[in-house]
């Protein structure tokens, strides 16, 4: 999933401090998991809006909406009403769901409420962990289902560096090294053999130093 943290109270509080009339907006999906930007956080981050222009004197309407995801249009469109009576909208979606409703309404100011920082797993309970960047070249069948690209501090292919030691990264005891991860995943599954030779290097084309990425499949794109 996209994970993100929602930005500091008074940071978004300056982004509005000008307006009269503001929408927060929520995404029900992604960062709802991660208690960042669903209803309940949308509900939590209007109501200190409220309080903190009340203190300030400051006349100001917050209005709150959620929908179920800010990155396809049939949901997006069902901000229409609101975004049409607002001088701001703050999202609390993902950086592509801000860029989506700044996209299908381009004369309304989009703030963004959240810091994206990336696609996670949840490790436990209150714990999301980065693994994936997103590159568009998994190798992840030559390394045991381990991204070293996400979990290497270095992004190293062809295994630890010089300053990992006792299985841990070199900065911080509490990082393990990746490639001391791969190794024992390998050996557990009999496939150390996949460490053979050396991995040419990484084509970066198929990530963002290519330009902004996209997919089309022509066989589900509308006929009309």
């Amino acid at each position: 999933m996209i994970f993100g943290e929602q930005k500091p109270l008074e940071e978004v509080e300056e982004m509005i401090k000008d307006c009269k009339k503001i929408l927060i907006a929520g995404c029900n999906t992604c960062v709802a998991i991660c208690f960042a930007g669903g209803e309940k956080e949308v509900g939590i981050l209007a109501s200190a809006l409220r309080m903190r222009a009340k203190m300030a004197n400051r006349e100001q309407e917050v209005i709150e909406q959620t929908v179920q995801r800010q990155c396809e249009w049939e949901f997006v469109d069902e901000l229409k009403e609101n975004v049409e009576k607002v001088e701001v909208v703050v999202s609390l979606a993902c950086g592509a769901g801000v860029q989506a409703v700044a996209e299908r309404f381009p004369r309304a100011f989009i703030f963004p409420g959240l810091n994206t920082t990336g696609i996670a797993i949840t490790e436990e309970a209150g714990v999301w962990a980065e693994r994936c960047l997103a590159c568009g070249n998994c190798i992840l069948d030559k390394t045991g289902g381990i991204c070293p690209i996400t979990r290497c501090s270095k992004g190293l292919l062809n295994g630890p560096c010089g300053g990992s030691q006792n299985g841990k990264c070199e900065i911080s005891p509490d990082v393990p090294c990746a490639w001391q991860l791969i190794y024992d995943r390998l050996k557990v599954l009999g496939k150390l053999d996949l460490l053979d030779g050396i991995k040419p290097p990484k084509d970066w084309s198929t990530s963002q130093s290519g330009g902004p990425r996209k997919v089309v499949r022509e066989d589900l794109k509308s006929s009309s």
